[in-house]
């Protein structure tokens, strides 16, 4: 099923402002209608029923009444409808007569009113339609006469049935006119709707370029704050936060400043005197064969601790050179097969230990020094970690840019742990948080992975299905300074 996309912010805002104009004109116009009509009608009825009671009053009816005579005050009261001409019945016992001989009953004149005229000997009326659906308004008059100061009935009913089709025409008329100015009245209604939504969502936009500019780094951004609504208190509310946003980032700034520059400071201050530590070391590691097995051994560890130190200096200080942005790439045109073979021998890795697949003719231009560092480390990393043996495969990949270096370094070993995997190029991060006294540094791969960076490369690492820890190097033929 096909998902509905959500409407915009402005489409809500117009959609809720033209809904709330149409409910209102809506609600005025069945109210005036309502109001109107009501109004057109009680004063036709109410005129009707003022003539038809005063011109019966003024009849002089002596009873018994003939048929004939009833006839001519019927006729007589037929002259003189209003507001509009009418049929007038009279009634008197089983005498039916009206203004209209060949009907001397009518349809519009129902058994209730008939009953509330007779009963209560007062004028009476009802709005009823006939079988056609006309309206009409009928009333029923009793004609009385004085009695000893009492009311008493003649048992004369006079009735007169008025047509209402010219209230019904206004009527109509007036609904016609309200249909007909709803729909420019909602068009016209667009523009005030146009401008709220344009003064709702002008703070709104302001408020979400300056969150993208916020997220871009630019943490000195405000927002102009316009009146004292709840949008200015929530733009008051983002530059507070803002503001807090960039003393705090500002801080941390100035505390990793110092910490690097801390780094590199130490890096450089031990380096002279760990420089006279290896070379004594290194005096008396061939006099250790001479001395008593304790001397022997704690000078060895002194040794071994001591070159553990000068490699972590050294890699400080590498860091430190990448924190600072001094790093620079000595770009030189190198044989890859060539460079991965010197790397291995070197470090005595020419063996069964690694499994190489050089191809020969891809040739790259790279920093030689650093190219060395990032396969070593790879390297050394797999057959430190993992299990021989380790293979190494260079390749080529097409990129959008040309082609791309792609050296592949997969070990025999376990694998990384899953909880291993996202941290593995973190800074002194250990997949054994118990061995803290290691060969490594814990900044071998993070040192690769700022090597591979500055040749504008990448670097992953994941786990092979057949078992094994991979490192995979994607990085350009054509290195740019």
């Amino acid at each position: 099923m096909r998902r509905i996309a959500p409407l915009g912010l402005r489409t809500r805002l117009i959609a809720a402002f033209l809904l709330v104009a149409a409910i209102s004109a809506g609600t005025t116009a069945a109210l005036t209608y309502q109001q109107a009509r009501n109004a057109i009608l009680k004063q036709t009825q109410d005129t009707a029923v003022s003539t038809l009671r005063d011109q019966v009053e003024q009849q002089e009816i002596r009873l018994p009444l003939e048929q004939q005579e009833l006839q001519r005050i019927v006729i007589e009261l037929g002259k003189r409808g209003k507001p509009h001409p009418w049929i007038v019945f009279g009634e008197y016992g089983g005498v039916r007569v009206s203004t209209n001989p060949g009907t001397p009953t009518s349809t519009v004149i129902t058994d209730s009113l008939r009953d509330r005229v007779r009963n209560n000997q007062y004028a009476a009326f009802q709005r009823v339609e006939d079988q056609r659906g006309n309206p009409w308004l009928t009333i029923g008059v009793p004609a009385v006469f004085e009695h000893n100061g009492f009311t008493e009935s003649t048992g004369v009913v006079f009735y007169a049935s008025v047509p209402l089709s010219t209230e019904k025409q206004t009527v109509e008329a007036m609904v016609e006119a309200a249909q007909q100015g709803a729909v420019p009245g909602l068009a016209i209604a667009v523009v005030p709707a146009l401008l709220a939504a344009r003064s709702v969502l002008r703070p709104v936009r302001d408020m979400r370029r300056a969150a993208q500019k916020l997220g871009r780094g630019r943490l000195d951004t405000r927002i102009e704050v316009r009146g004292a609504d709840e949008l200015a208190g929530l733009a008051r509310t983002f530059n507070e936060t803002a503001r807090a946003l960039e003393q705090s980032v500002h801080e941390l700034q100035e505390a990793e400043v110092r910490a690097r520059r801390f780094a590199s400071d130490v890096s450089h201050e031990l380096r002279t005197p760990l420089a006279g530590m290896l070379a004594v070391t290194e005096v008396l590691d061939e006099d250790a064969a001479r001395l008593d097995a304790d001397t022997a051994k704690a000078l060895r560890l002194v040794s071994a601790e001591t070159g553990k130190l000068a490699v972590l200096v050294e890699d400080l200080m590498e860091i430190s050179r990448f924190d600072a942005r001094a790093a620079e790439l000595n770009l030189d045109d190198v044989d890859i097969a060539e460079a991965v073979r010197k790397t291995l021998e070197r470090r005595h890795w020419d063996d069964a230990r690694v499994v190489t697949e050089l191809p020969r003719g891809v040739r790259a231009r790279l920093d030689p020094r650093r190219f060395d560092v990032i396969l070593a480390n790879l390297v050394g990393n797999a057959l430190r970690h993992g299990g021989a043996p380790v293979h190494v495969t260079v390749g080529t990949v097409p990129g959008e840019d040309g082609e791309r270096l792609l050296i592949d370094v997969a070990d025999s070993g376990p694998g990384i742990a899953a909880e291993v995997l996202p941290h593995i190029f973190d800074r002194f991060f250990k997949a054994d948080a118990a061995r803290t006294r290691s060969a490594g540094s814990g900044l071998g791969l993070a040192i690769t992975l700022e090597n591979v960076r500055l040749h504008g490369g990448t670097l992953q690492a994941g786990n092979r299905p057949e078992g094994g820890a991979f490192f995979t190097l994607d990085m350009p033929l054509e290195a740019q300074v």
